[in-house]
């Protein structure tokens, strides 16, 4: 059914802006993290999305055969979340306790700037896919409607 497989489409958008505002918000607030499990300074954390299909190539190709229109189910999901491979930041403050011999810190590589920005373009995906929650919602009430 075409309303719940937009409904699908709808919650994959929802979950994966979510994560996105939960990964720039991890990035803040480690952004003078200078000493991780790992060793060295926090590094910034991006979510990369890519579409999403219920439907392998072999199951299209098998409808197109069957001279069926393959179904567009599509959605978003989460690839990875992958680590920003940017240089860190070099802070000189010989008084503390990661400071090199030359008194420089490594400081993380996050820019409150992208994170601010990144948050928002988050929240407006976040916003658009509500949206199209709250019409799909209204479609299927008026669908409802119909036969009354």
């Amino acid at each position: 059914m075409a309303f719940l497989s937009s409904m699908n489409v709808v919650g994959s958008g929802l979950t994966a802006q979510q994560l996105r505002l939960d990964v720039v918000s991890e990035n803040i607030t480690n952004m003078n993290t200078t000493r991780t499990e790992g060793g060295g300074p926090y590094r910034r954390k991006v979510v990369v999305l890519e579409s999403q299909s219920n439907q392998t190539a072999f199951q299209a190709a098998l409808e197109r055969a069957r001279g069926n229109q393959p179904q567009q189910q599509g959605g978003v999901r989460v690839a990875e979340i992958a680590e920003d491979p940017s240089d860190f930041k070099l802070v000189y403050d010989p008084t503390h306790p990661d400071a090199n011999d030359q008194g420089y810190v490594e400081m993380p590589n996050v820019d409150l700037v992208k994170e601010i920005a990144d948050a928002m373009a988050a929240n407006q995906a976040y916003s658009a896919n509500v949206t199209a929650f709250n019409v799909l919602k209204q479609v299927a009430a008026k669908g409802l409607e119909i036969g009354k």
